[in-house]
Protein backbone atom coordinates (compact mmCIF):
# COMPACT_ATOMS: atom_id res chain seq x y z
CA UNK A 1 0.00 0.00 0.00
CA UNK A 2 2.86 2.39 1.38
CA UNK A 3 5.80 2.85 -1.22
CA UNK A 4 8.71 5.38 -0.35
CA UNK A 5 11.26 5.65 -3.36
CA UNK A 6 14.17 7.72 -3.40
CA UNK A 7 16.25 9.32 -6.48
CA UNK A 8 18.54 11.22 -7.51
CA UNK A 9 21.94 9.45 -6.52
CA UNK A 10 24.58 9.19 -9.12
CA UNK A 11 28.39 9.49 -9.43
CA UNK A 12 29.56 13.21 -8.59
CA UNK A 13 33.24 14.50 -8.06
CA UNK A 14 34.60 15.70 -4.76
CA UNK A 15 33.40 19.46 -3.98
CA UNK A 16 30.39 18.50 -5.99
CA UNK A 17 26.31 18.43 -5.34
CA UNK A 18 23.75 16.49 -5.66
CA UNK A 19 19.89 16.36 -4.84
CA UNK A 20 17.97 13.21 -3.23
CA UNK A 21 14.40 13.12 -3.47
CA UNK A 22 11.63 10.72 -1.56
CA UNK A 23 8.76 10.53 -2.60
CA UNK A 24 5.92 8.60 -0.39
CA UNK A 25 2.46 7.16 -1.76
CA UNK A 26 -0.22 5.42 -1.00
CA UNK A 27 -3.18 5.47 0.86
CA UNK A 28 -1.85 7.84 3.92
CA UNK A 29 -2.92 9.26 6.60
CA UNK A 30 -0.04 11.85 7.62
CA UNK A 31 3.53 11.69 7.59
CA UNK A 32 5.60 12.87 10.62
CA UNK A 33 9.08 12.75 10.74
CA UNK A 34 11.03 11.63 7.71
CA UNK A 35 14.81 10.86 7.29
CA UNK A 36 17.75 10.14 5.01
CA UNK A 37 20.00 7.25 6.41
CA UNK A 38 23.26 6.07 4.70
CA UNK A 39 25.40 3.12 4.43
CA UNK A 40 28.61 2.37 2.71
CA UNK A 41 29.96 -1.68 2.48
CA UNK A 42 30.80 -2.85 5.87
CA UNK A 43 29.45 0.21 7.88
CA UNK A 44 26.54 0.26 10.17
CA UNK A 45 23.59 2.27 8.76
CA UNK A 46 23.94 5.80 10.05
CA UNK A 47 21.49 8.91 10.13
CA UNK A 48 22.44 11.73 8.07
CA UNK A 49 19.12 14.36 8.64
CA UNK A 50 15.98 13.89 9.33
CA UNK A 51 12.74 16.80 9.44
CA UNK A 52 9.60 16.77 11.55
CA UNK A 53 6.47 17.90 10.19
CA UNK A 54 6.62 20.86 11.80
CA UNK A 55 10.07 21.36 9.82
CA UNK A 56 12.62 20.58 12.86
CA UNK A 57 15.45 19.25 11.50
CA UNK A 58 18.65 17.49 12.89
CA UNK A 59 21.83 16.67 11.33
CA UNK A 60 24.78 14.41 12.00
CA UNK A 61 27.91 16.47 13.01
CA UNK A 62 29.58 15.29 9.85
CA UNK A 63 27.68 16.25 7.33
CA UNK A 64 26.33 19.81 8.99
CA UNK A 65 26.88 22.93 7.32
CA UNK A 66 26.52 21.01 3.67
CA UNK A 67 23.75 18.89 3.37
CA UNK A 68 20.22 20.43 3.72
CA UNK A 69 17.07 18.38 4.05
CA UNK A 70 13.52 19.70 3.39
CA UNK A 71 10.11 18.42 2.99
CA UNK A 72 7.10 19.12 0.98
CA UNK A 73 4.01 18.63 2.58
CA UNK A 74 1.50 18.91 0.00
CA UNK A 75 3.72 15.88 -1.75
CA UNK A 76 4.83 13.62 0.88
CA UNK A 77 8.30 14.48 -0.63
CA UNK A 78 11.54 15.03 1.45
CA UNK A 79 14.29 16.29 -0.27
CA UNK A 80 18.08 16.49 0.93
CA UNK A 81 20.21 18.66 -0.84
CA UNK A 82 24.22 17.74 -0.91
CA UNK A 83 27.13 20.40 -1.25
CA UNK A 84 30.59 20.05 -0.72
CA UNK A 85 30.54 16.23 -1.13
CA UNK A 86 33.62 14.21 0.06
CA UNK A 87 34.56 10.42 -0.54
CA UNK A 88 33.51 9.58 2.85
CA UNK A 89 30.29 10.28 1.59
CA UNK A 90 29.87 7.60 -0.65
CA UNK A 91 27.22 5.35 0.44
CA UNK A 92 23.59 4.15 -0.35
CA UNK A 93 21.67 6.67 0.60
CA UNK A 94 17.83 5.41 2.15
CA UNK A 95 14.95 7.22 2.86
CA UNK A 96 12.59 6.50 6.13
CA UNK A 97 9.09 7.80 7.00
CA UNK A 98 7.21 7.56 10.11
CA UNK A 99 4.00 7.32 8.35
CA UNK A 100 0.28 7.02 9.51
CA UNK A 101 -1.83 4.99 6.93
CA UNK A 102 -3.81 1.52 7.30
CA UNK A 103 -0.53 -0.38 8.89
CA UNK A 104 1.57 2.98 10.51
CA UNK A 105 5.13 2.58 11.22
CA UNK A 106 8.19 3.16 9.90
CA UNK A 107 8.56 2.51 6.37
CA UNK A 108 12.02 2.08 4.04
CA UNK A 109 12.93 3.18 0.81
CA UNK A 110 15.27 0.74 -1.30
CA UNK A 111 18.02 3.07 -1.94
CA UNK A 112 19.96 5.30 -3.71
CA UNK A 113 23.74 5.05 -4.90
CA UNK A 114 25.85 8.48 -4.23
CA UNK A 115 29.15 7.49 -5.13
CA UNK A 116 32.04 10.44 -4.76
CA UNK A 117 35.26 10.45 -6.19
CA UNK A 118 38.07 12.13 -5.23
Amino acid sequence: QVRVVESGGGLVQAGGSLRLSCAASGNIISINAMGWYRQAPGKQRELVASITGRGSTNYADSVKGRFTISRDNAKNTVYLQMNSLKPEDTAVYYCNADIMAFRSGTYWGQGTQVTVSS
